[in-house]
C-alpha cells in the first residue's frame, strides 16, 4: 500500500515561487487551474498573480514586432478571463499592460523619428555655390551643378557619368545611355537636360543618380540588411526592458495602494464620529488605523451572514480562525488592531442595521470590483446598508484601488453575482426541508451608483460620475474588449 502524503492547497505564494522555475505554458495553465478552483480568489491576489504572469510572458516570449507581443498578451489574457469571468481585476491588469505597451511603442517611434530627422540635418553636407556655377562642399571639393550642360564628346560624357553630382566622388565609367530625339536636340543646342520618368525606371544609372553606399541628395544613407536587423534587435531589447519596468511599476502600485488610500483618512474621519463598516477588508482596516492616529471615534462592524458567520463566531468565542488571503480577512484579525489603536469597536448583526443607522455619521464600504458607471460589487448585504443610509441621508464612502475599476459595463448585473455554498444556510442533514426549497447564498451584491456618495482611491476622492475620466486615463479604447474578438474594432 503506498504511503499517504500530506496534501497542501496551492495559493498565491506557491504560485509566485513556481514562476521562477516552471515553463511559461505550464505557469499559464497553473494559474488558470487555480482561478477555476478558486484557490486564488479576491481582487488583490488575482491582480498580483496576473501581473507576475504577464511579466514572465513579456520576459520569455521571443518577439521582434510589437504586434506579436500584443497578440500574445491578448491570447493569455483571454484565457485567464474565461477561467474566472467574475474576477474583473484580471481583465483590468491585462488592459493596463496592453495600454502600457502601446504607449511605450508610440514613444519609441517618436524618438526614432526625431533621431532620424536630426541625423538627416546634421549628416547632409553643406554646399556653397561658387562664382563659376559649381557647388563647393564643406571638405573643399568642387562639384558641378546638377543643371550642367552636357557635351556630345565621348570623354565629356564619360567624365560626366563618373562624377558624383553632390559628393564629388569618382566612380568607374560606364556606357552612356542612348539619347532620345529631344535629348539629342538639347545636347546639340546647349539646353540643360532634365530627368524624366523614363530615366528613373531605367536600369542603367544616370549621371545624377546616387551611387551605392553613398549619401543621397537628401542626406539619407542607404541601410544594409544586416545593420537594419541589428537595429531591430537593439530596439526590441530596449522596448522589452521598458515594458518589464512598466509591469513592475504596476506590481509596486498593488503593494502600496492601501497605504495611499489611507493617506486620505484624516480628511474624511473626524473625532467622536460613529462609523458603520461592513465585512472585513484590509483596505478599510488601514484606512481606520490611519485616522485613529489623531482621531477618537466609534466603529460598528456589521457581519455578513452567513458567509462571515464562522469568522464572527470565532471572534466572539475567542477562537482564532485562519486568515483569508487577500483583501478579506477573518473578523478576529480585523478587530484586534482596531481595538489596540484605541477605537471603540461594536460588533452587531446585519439585521439591526436600519435601527442603528440614525446614529451613524458615515458608512464605509469595501468593494470587490467597480464598474464604469460608478456602481460596485461588494460583499452580500452592502446594498441593504446603502439603501438604509440613503433613507437616513447618511453619506456612503467606498474605498477602492484604481486597479479594481473596470471599463466594462455589463447590462445584466446578475451575471456579476457569485453564489456560495447553500449549506451554510440550511444543512444537508435537514433532508425533508432541502427537498422542498431552493436556497441561494449570494456572496456579492451589486450597489448602484446612486447609493454611493464618494469614492476614495489611491488617486484621491472622486464622485461616482467622475470615474469615467479615470477609465479613460488608464485604459485604451481598443483594449476594452480584448477578450471578445467579435466586439473589437
Amino acid at each position: 500500500m503506498p504511503s499517504l502524503q500530506a496534501g497542501y492547497a496551492p495559493n498565491l505564494g506557491i504560485f509566485l515561487k513556481s514562476l521562477k522555475t516552471a515553463p511559461l505554458e505550464s505557469s499559464i495553465e497553473n494559474l488558470i487551474s487555480l482561478l477555476k478552483r478558486r484557490q486564488i480568489r479576491n481582487s488583490r491576489p488575482c491582480a498580483i498573480a496576473t501581473a507576475h504572469l504577464l511579466l514572465q510572458v513579456v520576459a520569455k516570449f521571443r518577439w521582434t514586432d510589437i504586434g506579436n507581443l500584443l497578440e500574445r498578451i491578448q491570447e493569455v489574457g483571454q484565457r485567464l478571463v474565461e477561467a474566472q469571468p467574475r474576477e474583473m481585476v484580471v481583465g483590468n491588469i491585462v488592459r493596463r499592460v496592453l495600454g502600457m505597451i502601446r504607449d511605450e511603442a508610440k514613444e519609441d517611434r517618436t524618438e526614432d523619428a526625431s533621431d532620424s530627422t536630426s541625423t538627416s540635418q546634421l549628416g547632409s553636407p553643406r554646399r556653397e555655390r561658387s562664382e563659376s556655377g559649381s557647388f563647393r562642399t564643406e571638405g573643399g571639393a568642387t562639384s558641378s551643378s546638377p543643371l550642367r550642360f552636357v557635351s556630345t564628346d565621348a570623354s565629356t560624357l564619360s567624365e560626366a557619368s563618373g562624377d558624383d553630382v553632390f559628393g564629388g566622388r569618382s566612380q568607374p565609367t560606364s556606357r552612356p545611355p542612348l539619347l532620345t530625339s529631344h535629348t539629342s536636340y538639347a545636347v546639340l543646342n546647349g539646353v540643360p537636360v532634365q530627368q524624366s520618368m523614363f530615366n528613373l525606371l531605367s536600369a542603367t544609372p544616370t549621371p545624377s543618380s546616387t551611387p551605392p553606399h553613398t549619401s543621397s541628395p537628401h542626406g539619407k544613407s542607404t541601410i544594409s540588411a544586416s545593420s537594419l536587423a541589428q537595429r531591430i534587435v537593439i530596439t526590441t531589447r530596449d522596448l522589452k526592458a521598458e515594458v518589464i519596468s512598466g509591469i513592475e511599476e504596476i506590481i509596486d502600485e498593488l503593494d502600496q495602494v492601501d497605504d495611499q488610500i489611507a493617506a486620505y483618512a484624516q480628511e474624511h474621519i473626524h473625532s467622536n464620529e460613529v462609523i458603520l463598516i461592513h465585512s472585513s477588508s484590509l483596505s478599510v482596516q488601514k484606512f481606520l488605523l490611519k485616522a485613529a492616529e489623531k482621531r477618537r471615534f466609534t466603529v460598528i462592524v456589521a457581519e455578513s451572514y452567513p458567509n462571515d458567520h464562522e469568522a464572527t463566531h470565532a471572534a466572539v468565542t475567542g477562537k482564532v480562525s485562519p486568515d483569508v488571503e487577500g483583501d478579506e480577512m477573518s473578523t478576529e484579525t480585523f478587530l484586534k488592531p482596531l481595538s489596540a489603536a484605541g477605537i471603540t469597536v461594536i460588533l452587531m448583526t446585519d439585521a439591526t442595521i436600519f435601527a442603528i443607522m440614525s446614529r451613524v455619521n458615515k458608512v464605509i464600504l469595501a468593494t470587490h470590483a467597480v464598474i464604469a458607471n460608478g456602481g460596485l460589487i461588494a460583499a452580500a448585504g452592502a446594498r441593504i446598508i446603502a439603501k438604509a443610509a440613503k433613507v437616513h441621508r447618511t453619506p456612503v464612502i467606498v474605498v477602492s484601488g484604481v486597479y479594481k475599476l473596470s471599463p466594462e459595463y455589463p447590462f445584466e448585473f446578475e451575471s456579476l453575482i457569485e453564489y456560495g455554498d447553500p449549506g451554510n444556510i440550511i444543512g444537508y442533514g435537514e433532508g425533508a426541508l432541502v427537498d422542498h426549497l431552493e436556497v441561494d447564498n449570494p456572496v456579492y451584491d451589486y450597489v448602484p451608483p446612486d447609493l454611493v456618495d464618494l469614492y476614495i482611491t489611491n488617486l484621491g476622492a472622486h464622485a461616482p460620475s467622475y470615474l469615467y475620466r479615470i477609465v479613460a486615463d488608464h485604459y485604451k479604447p481598443e483594449d476594452i474588449n480584448f477578450h471578445k474578438p467579435e466586439l473589437q474594432f
